[in-house]
């Protein structure tokens, strides 16, 4: 995964490259540019500033610490469940699309089509689905969305399908009606499995840094999330946000969407992560 990162997180690896030897000071500019923001900027200063040892080495260290969120595991029977949700724009459908592609490699892939707002959005990812070569339940614009869920939920159970892949409508934090929406999902699901989803994600656009925080927030108010997929990773220089993102939300970033291909998206490894920006 290093590789993949290396090459591909650009924007933000250029700033964390040049503190090898550098002062707090450059220290603190990098992290603020790179949106860390000023609380957690303080804290990791605080840290190199106290230990007085390789300002890099310990930078990196306060890093890895503030990533290792405890993380979500699959447990129990399949089909295990995978719920995607997100603001519009966030890159949902696609990373659904990405985490499908994934999985594959581990078993049977089923992707249930939930978003029944958007235009065509059913034909997106069918197109997906085909590329891919898994199954996919579509939808119909205006369908019960949980309808779609339960059908989905249903055929992987009688099939024996090892993973479900649910696409949700995008969104945005104050439309009360759609959030409701949401939480039926949820309340299907749990007929399946009384835990709900194995993995319950939201897509956090990380080109917007912490300004995704609030938008973010309404949603784990509203549903039990317990991940996050930070997309468009790749393309932006606000990338440091992963950290106040990360602890402010409570949430453990499982995943990383780093390109617009199938296959760019990669597992959330703290260490690979943080080494990865300074190689």
């Amino acid at each position: 995964m290093i590789g993949k990162l290396f090459t591909k997180l650009t924007g933000i690896r250029e700033a964390f490259s040049t503190v090898k030897k550098a002062s707090p000071e450059t220290i603190e500019d990098v992290l603020l540019q790179a949106d860390v923001g000023v609380r957690y900027t303080s804290a990791i200063l605080q840290k190199i500033l106290k230990q007085k040892d390789d300002a890099q080495a310990v930078l990196k260290d306060e890093m890895i610490r503030l990533l290792s969120l405890p993380k979500p595991v699959m447990a129990g029977p399949p089909p295990h469940i995978i719920m995607v949700s997100g603001v519009n724009g966030s890159g949902k459908t696609t990373t659904a699309a990405k985490l499908a592609n994934l999985y594959t490699q581990r078993g049977t892939v089923l992707m249930a089509s939930g978003d029944t707002y958007r235009d065509a959005a059913y034909e997106q990812l069918g197109t997906w689905a085909r590329r891919i070569g898994v199954e996919i339940v579509g939808s119909q614009k205006g369908q019960d969305a949980a309808a779609v869920v339960f059908d989905a939920l249903a055929k992987a159970t009688s099939k024996k399908i090892e993973y479900v892949i649910v696409d949700t409508a995008g969104r945005l934090h104050t439309r009360t009606d759609l959030m409701e929406e949401l939480k039926k999902i949820m309340r299907v699901i749990v007929k399946f499995k009384d835990e709900g989803p194995d993995y319950n994600l939201l897509t956090v656009d990380s080109t917007l840094g912490q300004n995704s925080i609030q938008q973010a927030r309404i949603f784990t108010e509203g549903i039990d999330l317990n991940g996050l997929i930070l997309t468009k990773y790749d393309g932006t220089a606000k990338g440091g946000a992963i950290i106040p993102i990360s602890n402010e939300l409570r949430l453990p970033v499982l995943y990383l969407g780093i390109g617009e291909g199938v296959d760019d998206i990669v597992e959330f490894d703290p260490e690979d992560f943080v080494h990865a920006l300074f190689e």
